[in-house]
């Protein structure tokens, strides 16, 4: 499996391009801000051809650039239905102190969208990805999760977007979040996961559950969490 992006934006925003391999079709997952012309250098480099792009949630710095590469390539993009309304509306999903980022430029959905269904696997670019909602950043914050082939067998994968990082979880001060229902999303979506699944955020590094189980400060106390984390702040980081 090809699986290549960039931080994107002023927020530093991952952008993802999967593809079964070079040649192939593939998926675009949140293509932020000022993204579409890395993406559409990374589709050129690798032969591809985008069939889809993939939201993980509906904040502007994930989604800024989704409408551009959807109209332009004839895809739709998928997003969870409780997250819809700020692909038109961003600064409802951001509220008054952040909307001054937005200044006049007007946004709007792509010509095509559909909504995700919780629990219910889509199957894009040969490739098929789980859906799983995990609100608490936003309320239709969902997970992406499919099996790599890396050759000597399968590696579980996870499109975390913001609500797992590296070291930290999303933030939940803005419209929609909810730091407690966060906690619970990590722990019954995440966390029972096996410890080699790869975990690949909204922002930052790379990691894996086995990693964020032992040492993520803000996961302390959470079942399944080694007792040797140390309780950290209690408010995430990281984009919107």
């Amino acid at each position: 499996m090809l699986i290549t992006g960039f931080a994107a934006g002023m927020f530093a925003t991952n952008c993802y391009v999967v593809a079964d391999r070079p040649g192939s079709e593939a998926v675009i997952i949140d293509p932020g801000q000022d993204s579409a012309a890395s993406v559409r250098a990374l589709l050129a480099e690798h032969s591809l051809t985008p069939v889809a792009v993939l939201l993980t949630h509906g904040h502007l710095d994930h989604t800024w650039d989704a409408a551009v590469l959807c109209d332009e390539y004839s895809i739709p993009a998928y997003i969870h239905p409780a997250d819809r309304h700020m692909l038109a509306d961003p600064a409802s999903g951001i509220g008054p102190a952040l909307a001054s980022v937005i200044g006049g430029i007007v946004f709007r959905e792509p010509e095509k969208v559909i909504e995700f269904v919780d629990g219910e696997p889509v199957d894009l670019a040969g490739i098929g990805f789980d859906v799983d909602l995990a609100p608490g950043h936003t309320r239709g914050s969902v997970l992406l999760s499919t099996l790599a082939d890396t050759g000597d067998g399968t590696l579980p994968v996870c499109f975390s977007g913001d609500v797992l990082f590296a070291g930290s979880i999303g933030r939940t001060d803005l419209p929609g979040g909810d730091h407690e229902q966060l906690l619970r999303s990590i722990a019954t979506t995440l966390l029972t996961r096996s410890d080699e699944t790869q975990v690949l955020p909204g922002h930052g590094p790379q990691t894996s559950v086995g990693r964020e189980r032992a040492v993520n400060p803000f996961l302390a106390g959470l079942p399944g969490v080694d007792d040797s984390a140390e309780n950290g702040p209690r408010k995430g980081r990281h984009g919107l």
